[in-house]
Formats: structure tokens, C-alpha cells, sequence
């Protein structure tokens, strides 16, 4: 029921005479999820200047804001990726995803959060509310982001046995779920790691935003290997509240609260946490009880591993 829901409400809105009508529906989604935002991330930390561009663009899916520490200026919102490096972008090597409701306003949070972490401006791509996110709705929210991962790797598995005994001759990652990257956060994502103008050597995700980056990266796979080969020697990826699946070589460093169930829920079992955050939950705001303070575990888990220029640190067995 599920898929079919899905594929009347992905026809409804792309037979549509009128566009209007169906970003008014999205606007409905965005919304809700946007309220869902203030209760999952730090939207403190986003005030004055900053909080009056974001009114003005609550959810600019695929767009990036590059935002600085805590008090050193406002945040800059770059609706393409030209945009983004006309206002300095080549002088940025961290990106943030965030996930759950995908507003700006969430997204803005979160990297101000792993800014006041590394001290210097991070790059956030806006997960944003589109159609491909109104077909997760139809599967049953964002709740079930995890399972996406989970059949990621169990198709991985079957391919490498179909490729090991000779019965495929089209290797490469696994096609069954290539519409997760029709959405503009992932393909912004995967435009970034590709345009040699950037060299980003910290991605940090949370909940959602880690199926994200890792189906930005499997396409960059699918497409050129030894580019995901540069970007695993350079590049260390941060999962926050979600354990997902990485495509080869790529190792993330998974970080997930004791309390967070609902992480736990999206999450490979056979994917074990690196570090376990005691008594913090799924959400990342300061003003709730069980909170999973990002800029202080960020900080404390890249101490001595992570200087933003040299390659990754060396990962100690899990």
C-alpha cells in the first residue's frame, strides 16, 4: 500500500496543471517538519541576521548556507553551487547534512554547531522537502530511513556474490534504489565531492542526513572509483544519530547517543558504534533533557585525530 500511495501522490503532483497547488501541498510537509527542526536541533545558536535570511527561505532544498562560529558574522545562503563558490566556497573543507524535517533553519543549527566545534565556517547543504521525500512519507516517514540502508547493504552483498561466481557482468553498486537521489540535497552533495574546486576533508551528517552523504557517495562510486578512492584518503565522514551504510573505502566514524532509540531504529545492527554518547537521545537541542551536545562530542572524538588539512585519522578497530 505503501509504494502505491507513493506513486499516486508522485503522479498527482507531476500531472499537475498547476504548479501552485503542489507547492502548496509541500509547503504543508515543510511545515510540520520545520516545527520538527526547532525540537531536534539547536536553533538557539541561529539568531539576529542570520535567523532573518532563513524566515525568508525555510526550506531552499539543495541550497547551501555557509556558516560561521559563534560570533564571527552572519551566515551566507548560496542557492547553487556557483553561488557557493563565488562567496568563498574553495576556502570551506567541512560540510554538514542534517536530516529529520530539513529546514533551513535545522540545517543552519546543526553546522553552527560543528562550526563552534572546529572554529572555523562549515558548509550546509539543505536537506530541504521535496517529492522523493513525499514518497518516504508515503512508506511511512522518515521513520523508516534506516531500511533504505539496510537494503542498501544487503543488495551489496548478493552483487559482490553474483560478481565473485561470474553471473553479472555489470559491477558496481546496486541500482534498486537509485531514486533516493533524485532529491537536491543529494545531488548537491554529490556536485560538491565531484567539482575539483572543493576539497572537503570533514563531512558530518545527522539522522536522515547520513543516507544523504552515503547515497551521494555511492553515486560518485557507480560513476568514478578512483575519485571515492581520493575521497576516502582524504576525507573523514562523521555519522551523528545513525549508523548507514558507506559505500568502499569509505569508513565513517559513527557516533550515536545511549538513549537514542530512534537512531538505533534506522541503524544496521551489523554496523557498531565507534563512540556511544552516555544518557543523550536522537535530538541535538540544548534546551531538552537527554540531548546529544554535537559541538562538544565532535570535538572531543576529533581531538588529536582531525586537523582539517592532513589525510583522516587512523582508525582503531571496532
Amino acid at each position: 500500500m505503501g509504494f502505491e500511495r507513493a506513486s499516486k501522490m508522485l503522479g498527482l503532483f507531476d500531472n499537475s496543471p498547476d504548479p501552485a497547488s503542489r507547492a502548496a501541498l509541500l509547503e504543508s510537509f515543510r511545515r510540520r517538519n520545520a516545527i520538527l527542526d526547532t525540537l531536534f536541533y539547536d536553533v538557539s545558536v541561529i539568531t539576529g541576521d542570520s535567523a532573518d535570511i532563513l524566515s525568508d527561505h525555510p526550506s531552499a532544498e539543495g541550497a547551501v548556507l555557509i556558516v560561521p562560529p559563534t560570533g564571527e558574522g552572519s551566515l551566507i545562503l548560496c542557492p547553487t553551487i556557483e553561488d557557493f563558490a563565488a562567496n568563498g566556497g574553495a576556502g570551506i573543507g567541512v560540510m554538514a547534512v542534517a536530516g529529520v524535517g530539513g529546514s533551513a533553519l535545522g540545517s543552519a543549527a546543526f553546522a553552527r554547531n560543528v562550526a563552534d566545534a572546529l572554529g572555523r565556517p562549515v558548509a550546509a547543504v539543505v536537506s530541504g522537502y521535496g517529492l522523493t521525500d513525499v514518497a518516504m512519507e508515503a512508506l511511512g516517514g522518515f521513520l523508516w530511513f534506516g531500511v533504505f540502508s539496510g537494503l542498501r547493504q544487503s543488495l551489496e552483498y548478493w552483487e559482490k556474490l553474483a560478481e565473485r561466481h561470474g553471473l553479472t557482468d555489470k559491477p558496481g553498486e546496486p541500482g534498486a534504489i537509485a531514486w533516493t537521489r533524485q532529491s537536491l540535497d543529494t545531488q548537491t552533495v554529490e556536485a560538491l565531492l565531484k567539482d575539483d574546486r572543493f576539497r572537503f576533508s570533514l563531512i558530518v551528517g545527522h539522522s536522515k542526513g547520513n543516507l544523504v552523504v552515503s547515497e551521494a557517495l555511492y553515486a560518485i562510486k557507480a560513476e568514478d572509483e578512483k575519485r571515492l578512492k581520493d575521497l576516502a584518503e582524504r576525507t573523514l565522514v562523521v555519522t551523528m544519530s545513525a549508523r548507514i551504510a558507506m559505500p568502499e573505502p569509505i569508513d565513517a566514524l559513527d557516533i550515536i547517543g545511549q538513549w537514542d532509540t530512534f537512531g538505533a531504529f534506522n541503524s544496521p545492527q551489523l554496523i557498531a558504534p565507534d563512540i556511544v554518547v552516555p544518557q543523550a537521545m536522537h535530538h541535538t537541542n540544548r534546551k531538552f533533557f537527554g540531548h546529544l551536545p554535537v559541538t562538544q562530542t565532535l570535538r572531543d572524538a576529533l581531538a588529536g585525530r582531525w586537523d582539517g588539512i592532513a589525510a583522516p585519522p587512523k582508525r582503531a578497530a571496532k
